[in-house]
């Protein structure tokens, strides 16, 4: 998703905000951004990737969320929107507005909002304790970057193309490229912006 500058308040205010707006913000360190509609593929493969990992978690203790739910960055003063993360911690199932431990977080790549991806948003991903592995998809390429934490807590690269399966290790998931892109294959698209 886009995201348009807005206004500038503490994440509390923001909170309260933004429970009263039609449409969705993120919060970084004080700034309000208003969230940009997605493409009919992004929004897809997004899907694609919520429904196999609803149907790989049913019955147990984690469960995934779609870029309706917020997720709250506390070290980093930040609330996001990711497209999907998914959360095994037992406080998080209490709480109704956001999640704070999530051990996956996706993101599917758009030419609007990909350096705050791989960047400032990733960097505060990073701050969550819980997080496991961070998967960035990018439509256009069809690159499938999933970066995984190792026990000495760097966070290690493993890059795969859209024909490969991605092992997501913090849900015990294959997830095969075929899967991530059906109905939205990969590759160029002249009108995608968000």
């Amino acid at each position: 998703m886009g995201i348009q500058q807005a206004v500038r308040m503490n994440g509390e205010a923001f909170l309260a905000w933004e429970g009263e707006q039609q449409e969705k913000h993120e919060y970084f360190r004080g700034e309000v951004f208003a969230m940009v509609g997605a493409s009919d593929r992004h929004v897809t493969i997004a899907l694609n990737v919520a429904s196999a990992l609803r149907a790989h978690l049913r019955g147990g203790p984690c469960r995934s969320f779609i870029s309706d739910m917020k997720l709250r960055v506390e070290a980093a003063d930040a609330f996001f929107y990711p497209d999907v993360m998914v959360t095994c911690d037992e406080t998080d199932r209490s709480r109704d507005l956001y999640k704070t431990a999530p051990v996956l977080v996706v993101e599917v790549l758009s030419p609007g909002t990909e350096a705050f991806d791989r960047g400032a948003k990733f960097a505060a991903y990073r701050l969550l304790p819980s997080l496991r592995e961070y998967l960035l998809i990018d439509p256009a390429t069809g690159a499938l970057d999933l970066y995984r934490r190792d026990p000495e807590n760097h966070w290690v690269l493993h890059p795969h193309g859209p024909h490969e399966a991605v092992e997501l290790q913090s849900v015990g998931l294959n997830l095969t490229g075929a899967r991530i892109f059906e109905d939205a294959p990969w590759g160029p698209s002249s009108n995608e912006s968000a």
